[in-house]
């Protein structure tokens, strides 16, 4: 059991592995938040609702209770325009024009385990012991609009879910102007405000700041959750590191615009958000309509960052995650696009094939140009055709050249686009998001297709089932490269055209519901120019995404590390590239840049043929290797070491889901002269295990590799990488 219900005080106490999450109903019918927090064992917590008179610039709602202002309570659903002053939750406009709410408690259900929710991603369960689900049901009386707060607390995951349903009960129709996912008050500002931030290439770094008073916060107006920033926050005590302070995390299952803000009021309480972005945003709910908010993810650690991401990792990876390869080792593979991008034939293609076969490696991607006229990224998006002036056999021909080198075959889509260039675009000019009277502001040469619209949605499901169904592929690469502008559907009228943005998220999850169900033998790998949408709502569909356009060692050693406080690595593609770099023309060894990209899920995006015969011993070394350890590294427990933010070194290591084995990788940007020798002391072992250096005869002791450390970073030279691993005897 982990949500507990007072029916007399009508106080819930949602319960996980390490948390407590408590509110309470007070006699007026409103909703006032007790305590987020360390895990409880008291059972009444109204002690907490501390009643006292504010100034009177703080207005009370009860005449007969001056101790109750909305501008001083802690509330599960704070609303506009009956005295709280902070960012609301929920706006609603009336027929009659006002924007003016007040909810209060009519009721409440326990539901064992967790429901989907219509049409959007979301964590599940496997089984109706793993979660208990809390509804707990309010009314505007006045409007005729019924919500439903769901709260999800998973038993064997340290993780809280929230979400709320708008039900519109009344005759006529509600226009909704703001819809959040969640909002929870704290007592006090003592927090640090973390965030992921960042652009194309340089996606996920960790920005900290001290909260002050007002408004703080991140956000997507592009239509994705974007390179710029990522669908998560957390708040954290002063000091907090890896390995001490209290973190509270909040992430978003939504791939769309969204908000996420702390906002610190007189008081000094914060109030963190997260939903929808508003900005753009209205949806006009009809009599009997409802309308579904996405998931907000909360955890809480106590043990610092990494007690989060732990938390965070496990959860995203085993029960948000889906589908046959949830579970299954990801193939090594090579992709065409930086040996050849769009001048390539199927004779090329193949002989890097053949070299990849030569070397282990289990997997060809054929990436963008196969279509249409493509011979560069200014036509052809829409025609999902055969050009047969690269490939005269067509893609069977080509797909099954490369199987028989038994090797599997994938492909790269780009679903979501259309170019003014194609026979596509020519034929339904008004299936492209636009407004009229406008231009259509082109960006990479095309424009983004209206998924709000069910003909298109079909049409683009059509094509891309009768591609996957034409040849042997097992793997898709889904990308997508660029954000909306003039922001609108034919289809809609007026008063709905600014429904468009979500409607469109909603159509993309239809399509890739349906296209992942389809072909569940496919391995899907979503991207958006790399990580412009790295976010959960994708990883509900498909289990790993292109980390980042920047291939880089140095520049991932940032961006995965980034990553990692939120997503598991089983979710990061991570390939080795050509040097000089052709991001940003540094050159790096084969050595750092195999080790860097083993901290993924591993590939080769490079001109196989062009290796010397030095660079294939060590490629083929380096894929060898990595099928030893690929278990561990894609579903074994991951540890950050030494943070690329904070020095010249990075450092992380991964354990095996049963103990036995643990890899360490150490990272080591410029040489220093005369530099004082290093230990890296090694995290998550047995310390009552011994553990043997494999390729040695040296034994050592879990806790004195976790509290005396190895000596690393001898070598003199920038650009140093080792590798290490431990076996427990």
């Amino acid at each position: 059991m982990s949500i507990y219900i007072d029916q007399e005080k009508l106080q819930f106490h949602l319960q996980t592995q390490k948390a407590s999450y408590v509110f309470q109903v007070l006699p007026s019918g409103y909703l006032v938040h007790l305590y987020y927090g360390k895990k409880l064992r008291d059972t009444d917590l109204s002690w907490l609702h501390v009643r006292t008179e504010r100034a009177s610039f703080s207005p009370n709602p009860v005449p007969d209770d001056r101790t109750i202002s909305f501008d001083t309570l802690a509330v599960e659903l704070p609303v506009y325009g009956t005295s709280d002053f902070r960012n609301p939750a929920i706006q609603l406009e009336l027929e009659n024009g006002s924007t003016v709410s007040e909810f209060t408690y009519t009721g409440h259900r326990l539901i064992k385990g967790k429901a989907a929710l219509t049409g959007l991603p979301a964590t599940y369960v496997e089984s109706d012991d793993e979660a208990e689900t809390l509804i707990v049901e309010l009314e505007d009386r006045v409007a005729g609009i019924r919500i439903e707060l769901s709260y999800t607390a998973f038993t064997s995951f340290n993780a809280i879910t929230r979400s709320m349903r708008i039900i519109n009960e009344s005759p006529t129709s509600v226009n909704i102007a703001r819809a959040l996912s969640s909002s929870v008050d704290f007592p006090h500002a003592d927090y640090e405000l973390l965030q992921l931030s960042g652009a194309w290439t340089r996606e996920r770094d960790i920005v900290r700041r001290p909260l002050a008073s007002g408004l703080q916060g991140i956000e997507s107006r592009r239509g994705s959750s974007s390179h710029q920033q990522n669908p998560f926050i957390a708040l954290m005590t002063p000091g907090t590191d890896e390995d001490q302070g209290e973190v509270y995390g909040f992430s978003l299952v939504y791939s769309g615009s969204f908000t996420a803000q702390a906002e610190v009021d007189q008081f000094h309480t914060t109030r963190v958000s997260l939903g929808i972005n508003p900005f753009e945003f209205s949806w006009k709910l009809d009599s009997q309509e409802s309308f579904q908010t996405p998931e907000t993810v909360m955890v809480y650690s106590d043990a610092g960052l990494d007690g989060m991401s732990q938390s965070y990792h496990k959860l995203y990876r085993e029960r948000l995650a889906r589908g046959k390869f949830r579970n299954a080792e990801r193939p090594v593979l090579v992709n065409n696009w930086e040996a050849t991008y769009f001048g390539f034939n199927a004779d090329k293609i193949e002989q890097i094939a053949q070299a990849g076969k030569k070397l282990g490696i289990e997997l060809f991607v054929l990436d963008d140009g196969w279509f249409g006229h493509r011979d560069s990224d200014n036509s052809s998006l829409g025609d999902w055709i055969v050009d047969k002036n690269k490939l005269p056999q067509g893609l069977d021909d080509l797909a099954n050249r490369v199987t028989s080198l038994d090797m599997q075959f994938g492909l790269w889509f780009e679903p979501e686009m259309i170019s003014p260039d194609s026979d596509l675009y020519r034929a339904h000019p008004d299936w492209c998001l636009h407004v009229p009277d406008r231009r259509r502001t082109e960006g990479r040469q095309q424009l983004v297709l209206d998924f709000s619209r069910q003909d298109v949605r079909d049409e683009i499901v059509r094509m891309l089932s009768d591609v996957l169904g034409s040849a042997p592929i097992t793997y898709v690469k889904w990308d997508m490269n660029r954000n909306m502008t003039e922001v609108g559907s034919a289809l809609l009228p007026a008063d709905r055209q600014r429904e468009t943005a979500h409607r469109y998220m909603l159509g993309l999850y239809e399509v890739m519901e349906r296209i992942t169900s389809a072909f569940p033998n496919i391995l899907f790998e979503s991207c958006s120019g790399g990580g412009g949408r790295f976010d959960p709502g994708m990883l509900y569909y498909m289990p790993q995404t292109w980390t980042s356009d920047n291939t880089d060692a140095i520049s991932r050693l940032r961006i995965q590390y980034g990553t990692s406080l939120v997503y598991p690595v089983s979710s990061m593609g991570s390939h080795i590239s050509a040097v000089p770099n052709h991001q940003v023309n540094r050159i790096t060894s084969l050595e750092i840049r195999g080790h860097v990209a083993m901290s993924g899920n591993f590939g080769y995006e490079l001109d196989l043929t062009r290796f010397t015969e030095e660079e294939n011993a060590i490629v083929k070394a380096q894929v060898e290797l990595y099928k030893e350890i690929r278990g561990t590294i894609q579903y074994g427990t991951f540890r950050r070491l030494l943070s690329p933010f904070e020095g010249n070194e990075t450092a992380w290591m991964f354990i095996s889901p049963d103990g036995s084995e643990a890899v360490v990788f150490y990272f080591r940007v410029l040489s220093e002269p005369n530099a004082p020798l290093q230990r890296l002391k090694l995290k998550g072992l047995d310390p009552n295990a011994d553990y043997r250096l494999k390729g040695g005869s040296e034994t050592y002791t879990g806790d004195a590799l976790m509290y005396g450390g190895i000596s690393v970073g001898r070598a003199s030279g920038d650009y140093l990488s080792e590798m290490f691993r431990f076996e427990r005897v």
